[in-house]
């Protein structure tokens, strides 16, 4: 298995212990990103507020990982992604979406505040962009047909508002080890975001495979 890819040996009651854990403890960090954004506390308390991160950060990595989080999986096909962008249960960058599937492909609702704006009130682009290329992958990987990211092109409709947000994806179409998927990206007002990509099983991955091997639905959540 390649370098970030490793497989996970913890329990059931071990994930759930960690969940309830660093669920919360991340949490808390997104809501200090979205309060030093907006804050208009004094200069002392806001010096104050520094140092006081400073140190907690300085206690937090000392017993740290030597890289980042990776990918872990399990025997019985699930994994957890936690260091992910979008989905990363301990990741405060990640919103996080909770990405659901059903028989149309997967989806998503989930909220974008103020550490992701572009234009005044607004998504960035780029965000966007990020979104729909983790929403239009895990459709891949909910149908059976996981693989890396090799094309994305969006189109955007008009301005997404940060915001209570939605999104849906879904496979289009699939080639021996490539697939196309299909989304799209809502706001109060409608789409505001369409996406297409392709995604392709890697090479190393139909190796591990073997002939005929088909992947697990979850292989690169």
């Amino acid at each position: 298995m390649t370098a970030g890819y490793q497989i996970d040996d913890a329990s059931l009651d071990q994930l759930d212990a960690e969940r309830a854990l660093y669920g919360p403890f991340t949490q808390a960090i997104r809501e200090l990103v979205d309060a030093a954004i907006r804050t208009t506390a004094s200069e002392d308390d806001v010096r104050r507020a520094q140092a006081e991160v400073e140190a907690v950060t300085e206690r937090l990595r000392a017993p740290g990982l030597t890289g980042p989080y990776g990918v872990r999986f399990r025997q019985d096909g699930h994994s957890r992604a936690w260091g992910n962008a979008v989905v990363g249960l301990r990741n405060a960058v990640a919103p996080p979406l909770v990405i659901t599937a059903d028989e149309r492909g997967v989806h998503s609702e989930f909220h974008l505040g103020a550490a992701y704006e572009g234009p005044p009130g607004s998504v960035h682009g780029g965000v966007l962009s990020l979104v729909l290329d983790q929403m239009l992958g895990q459709a891949a990987g909910a149908g059976g047909r996981p693989g890396m990211t090799a094309t994305l092109t969006l189109t955007y409709r008009r301005r997404t508002p940060l915001g209570d947000l939605s999104c849906r994806a879904w496979i289009e179409r699939v080639e021996d080890h490539k697939t196309w998927a299909r989304g799209e990206l809502s706001g109060p007002e409608g789409v505001t975001v369409e996406a297409e990509g392709l995604f392709i099983l890697p090479r190393w991955a139909r190796e591990r495979l073997g002939e005929g091997g088909e992947p697990s639905p979850r292989f690169f959540e």
